[in-house]
């Protein structure tokens, strides 16, 4: 196992921080948050991604993508959950894109160039970002099936920050797909974008400490602060390596992957919630306010923690790889 990722890796991550960075300020998401229609994302930054390869990473280049594995694909999207970009990035890159690349090889080169976004759920009462996406791949009796014109047959949208929604119908073509290691992608790459909330959350709060003033110190010179921030970073730095362990696990098809993956969406989601706690009693009462943009990523944490099985799930997933099922 390399301890360790290339450095072709780490120019890839790079480009898109950089590409992110520009093109997805806080600005960007509180605009998509706040936007009247039913898209809240960005069609043309969704295009930039496509045509940079991020889209593409988990398909093969004979079907226009980039034939790298989940490996590669974590990293990209830490740096989304970074910058909290709106739009289905996991549910689109990591599951649907290898998915349709070995089953609708038209749809798949749309969705690897960007033109149209798909999303991912395990259930019909609650497809995140079914309002944005106009086709829904659904994970159901072992299998996954293809819904396409979903927001045609969507019922209205339930939570704003993901535009989800409750699908009327769930007629569509099965697909070749296994629903189980669909599940673990996506835990995985929800982990990989709890990862990077959490980083930004730590990030911002270090700048607003420096930078805010009580009886002529910067309020982060602190020790009580200092402990809350350093408590959140450690956290952080021991759910990385667990991410990246599960990434590689996915990519290798190990037999550990569904202990490795749970562990990691266990330990990121532990970093996620840590960092938001953290980052608001640091913050103190400017941090509770609409104006302040630290409820864009606590929210994100939240709504990420709740989506493909919450943390007594995956527990008690690792319990069972490690000691047996309950007798």
């Amino acid at each position: 196992m390399q301890f360790g990722f290339t450095d072709e890796q780490i120019a890839f991550r790079d480009a898109v921080r950089d590409l992110l960075g520009d093109a997805c300020p806080p600005a960007a998401v509180r605009a998509a948050w706040s936007a009247d229609d039913r898209l809240g994302y960005d069609p043309h930054l969704w295009r930039s991604l496509g045509e940079m390869g991020v889209l593409g990473v988990l398909a093969p280049e004979d079907a226009g993508g980039l034939g790298l594995t989940e490996v590669d694909l974590v990293l990209l999207l830490e740096e989304t959950g970074r910058v909290a970009l709106p739009g289905p990035i996991v549910e689109h890159a990591a599951v649907a894109v290898p998915l349709l690349a070995s089953a609708h090889a038209a749809l798949a080169v749309q969705a690897i160039a960007g033109d149209v976004a798909v999303t991912f759920a395990d259930r019909p009462s609650r497809v995140g970002w079914g309002a944005t996406a106009p086709v829904v791949l659904l994970a159901a009796d072992g299998g996954v099936r293809l819904v396409e014109d979903a927001r045609s047959s969507a019922l209205q949208s339930v939570d704003r920050s993901r535009r989800d929604v409750t699908l009327t119908t769930t007629d569509g073509a099965a697909i070749d797909g296994d629903a189980a290691l669909a599940l673990d992608r996506a835990a995985l790459g929800s982990s990989a974008q709890q990862c990077g909330l959490a980083a930004q959350m730590i990030a911002m709060t270090v700048d607003y400490t420096s930078a805010r003033r009580q009886f002529g110190v910067p309020v982060g010179s602190y020790q009580a602060l200092k402990h809350h921030l350093a408590d959140a970073l450690l956290l952080l730095e021991h759910a990385r390596p667990a991410v990246y362990r599960a990434a590689w696990s996915v990519a290798h098809g190990q037999p550990t992957r569904a202990r490795d993956v749970s562990m990691a969406k266990v330990m990121a989601d532990r970093a996620a919630a840590g960092a938001a706690r953290a980052a608001l009693q640091c913050h103190g009462a400017i941090g509770y306010t609409w104006e302040h943009d630290l409820h864009l990523w606590m929210k994100r944490v939240w709504v990420l923690e709740r989506l493909w099985g919450g943390t007594p799930a995956h527990r008690a997933r690792v319990a069972d790889a490690v000691c047996g099922p309950p007798a």
